[in-house]
């Protein structure tokens, strides 16, 4: 038994919680490790519906666990219950999202190549292949969002659903929160006759538990939502393996928001409103926060004075945890004092963090610079995650965008358009679409839609994997790979390559959609 144990701590005043989480030792890591390999035989050959009626009961536990969750988040991340209880929501949304897809069945895009043997001059075999799991998979839960990027989060419902067990890692900074859900995960699993290893929750830090798990013979792959150095240490003990396993990690971004002409002489104050509550939303400490914003030069000093105002008065938020607090403070006093950039938003002797109990309030920073000083210090297009921001003046679109090919990888990129920009500059738009995961057109990066269609990844190192999302259906092929039969006896084919297709699935038959 670990002698070593994990407490939370309340962000808003800085009290320990009654509760201790003993971390995972090596042994209990090992045993997760190895039951969810055991465990990966039956559950990657379950059929689709009984793995969604897996998920829609995970679904229900939540929502019977609902009353206690909403008592616990706030109390070890200082979210309000209104989030809470939103976030919840989401989660047991994307749960029933996933289980809907296996209940349709057609996301494992089978395909099928019928034998012709008298073609000449060679024969051809019959070919068969769809996509297959690719084994248990460990999830690390997130900090700003204890639900929906955690325990029973969106990598976790994605693993399932492929038909992969899961060994989630919980977040030292919420480990009561993650305690509940992972019970409710394991409640449903006994109610659906999941097999035993199908999940497993270990506590403790990414280094005591995280790397050791990773590093494990029976891990297949690795989804992570974090910071960049979080994310890197997990990808390197990935590849550092004998056999090297695929890691999916959501590190930073600062999000580009581009203000075109037009819509900054137009719209500056509805628009300086809408950055105003992004910005600051969460007390910026999400991974879509809109971190830099490209202003024309002509309307730079009116733009910064509306935003100013829409930043008057607002009041810093609690950092998750105290780490948060201290990277921020920490990458505002590195932008502070510098002959090149002004203080916008956040002088007169403010500090970026202070004020409340524990000392964690984050308040609000906006900084502005130019085009040239930007693209000749790499730092300033750092994330500080918080709610800051940097303004960035320009005079031509098309330096602008020959700026932005050369940025760092970004979850979103954003334009701000009135009629009078329009057309929109192709330049542009192909810099922005070859840097970001998603486009926006006047509006925020800070919503992040859960559906088929959207895609939140981005090249690296907004993510390890810039050809994959980690939110929507899409998430699912994360966790699988292509895998073909060919010639392959009937009674040994998964039913989604049967030929009288007994599931009812769309497919693609001889190169043609069935």
């Amino acid at each position: 038994m670990s002698t070593s144990t994990v407490q939370a701590v309340n962000p808003a005043t800085g009290e320990a919680h009654e509760s201790a989480y003993q971390v995972a030792t090596p042994a209990d890591i090992t045993g997760a490790a190895e039951a969810a390999g055991r465990a990966f035989g039956p559950f990657s050959v379950m059929p689709g519906r009984e793995r969604a009626a897996f998920l829609r009961a995970i679904a229900d536990e939540l929502e019977a666990s609902r009353d206690d969750l909403i008592a616990l988040v706030p109390r070890e991340t200082a979210l309000p219950e209104g989030r809470v209880g939103g976030e919840l929501g989401r989660t047991m949304g994307q749960l029933r999202m996933f289980a809907a897809l296996l209940d349709e069945g057609s996301w494992v895009d089978a395909r099928i190549e019928r034998a012709q043997p008298d073609r000449t001059p060679v024969p051809k075999p019959d070919i068969r292949s769809m996509l297959i799991p690719l084994g248990p998979v460990a999830v690390f839960g997130a900090s700003n969002f204890p639900l929906a990027f955690s325990v029973a989060g969106g990598d976790t419902a994605a693993a399932f659903a492929a038909g992969c067990p899961v060994v989630a890692v919980a977040h030292w900074a919420h480990p009561g929160t993650s305690q509940l859900v992972g019970q409710a995960i394991l409640r449903a699993a006994a109610k659906t006759n999941m097999p035993d290893g199908v999940f497993a929750l270990l506590q403790g830090t990414g280094q005591q538990v995280g790397v050791p798990l990773v590093e494990h013979a029976a891990i297949k792959a690795v989804g992570f939502t974090g910071s960049r150095g979080g994310g890197l240490a997990l990808a390197g003990a990935a590849a550092a393996r004998p056999e090297p396993i695929p890691v999916f990690a959501e590190m930073s971004s600062i999000n580009p928001v581009v203000i075109l002409p037009g819509a900054a002489s137009g719209r500056a104050a509805a628009i300086a409103q809408g950055l105003a509550g992004s910005v600051t939303l969460g007390a910026g400490q999400f991974c879509t926060n809109p971190g830099l914003v490209f202003v024309p030069e002509a309307a730079a000093d009116a733009f910064a004075r509306e935003l100013s105002d829409a930043l008057d008065g607002v009041k810093g938020g609690t950092a998750l945890h105290r780490g948060i607090a201290e990277s921020y403070a920490a990458s505002v006093a590195a932008r502070t004092g510098r002959d090149d950039l002004e203080i916008v938003v956040g002088g007169q002797g403010r500090g970026a963090t202070g004020g409340d109990h524990a000392g964690k309030a984050m308040h609000p920073f906006v900084f502005k610079t130019t085009l040239h000083a930007f693209a000749r210090d790499s730092s300033l297009a750092e994330e500080a995650f918080g709610p800051a921001t940097t303004l960035v003046t320009y005079a031509s679109t098309q330096k602008l965008a020959d700026i932005i090919r050369g940025m760092e990888g970004q979850l979103t990129g954003t334009i701000h358009y009135d009629e009078s920009d329009r057309p929109l500059s192709s330049d542009l738009v192909e810099a922005l679409k070859s840097r970001v995961g998603r486009l926006l057109l006047n509006s925020f990066p800070t919503g992040v839609e859960v559906c088929s269609a959207m895609v939140h990844g981005g090249p690296y190192p907004a993510t390890s994997d810039g050809r994959e999302t980690a939110v929507g259906t899409a998430a699912i092929f994360r966790w699988t790979r292509r895998f073909c039969w060919q010639d392959m006896v009937k009674e040994s084919l998964p039913e989604e390559l049967q030929d009288e297709n007994p599931l009812g699935i769309q497919r693609m038959v001889d190169g043609k959609p069935e």
